[in-house]
Formats: structure tokens, sequence, C-alpha cells
């Protein structure tokens, strides 16, 4: 992990994987802040379906500004405590900067 990487992440080849707990079934799409290593995210989707992957991968793509389909559940899918892999981002302090509390 870089020095200047966050606990919630990570640089692999592809890109960025971020270590997240998400909360379905809030009242709007969030990123509440760091929790413990993770980054807590809060989504108005509910966990039905692959609904609230597809909003978490949709969140963290236009905070990112990244194309939606560079981001991806790599593990977790059906758990709160996920990995999402960003591919093709540099962990530089900046980009992750974006996933502060808005």
């Amino acid at each position: 992990m870089s020095a200047s990487c966050p606990p919630w992440a990570r640089a692999v080849p592809a890109g960025v994987e971020l270590r997240v707990k998400v909360v379905p079934g809030a009242s709007r799409d969030a990123v509440a802040g760091p929790l413990g290593d993770r980054l807590k995210l809060r989504v108005a989707a509910p966990p039905e379906a692959g609904k609230a992957n597809r909003s978490v991968c949709a969140l963290l793509a236009g905070r990112l500004g990244v194309a939606e389909r560079s981001v991806s559940v790599v593990t977790g899918p059906s758990s709160a405590e996920k990995t999402v892999l960003v591919a093709g981002l540099a962990a530089d302090a900046p980009a992750l900067a974006a996933l502060g509390p808005a």
C-alpha cells in the first residue's frame, strides 16, 4: 500500500481496491466517511438483485470521475463489507480525496 493511500484503499496492478462498508436503503446515496479500515457508503437502493452493488459502483464512479464500467465489486457481493476495484485509477491522494464526505 502506498504511503499516501488511506487505510481503506490499496494500489493493485489493475488500479485501486477500496474496502467499503455499505448501508443499503438509505435516504440518499452518499459517502459517509471512514469507518475503521473501511470507507462507509450509504445507498438508497435495496440489497436485492444486485441493486445496491450497482448503486455503489455508480456512486464511486461519479465521485472519482471515472466511467461506471471501470468500477466493480470484486469480493462480498452479498455482504455489507465489500472490496471494490476501480480499474485504471492511480492510488494518488487527490483522486482518493474525492471520496471524502460531501
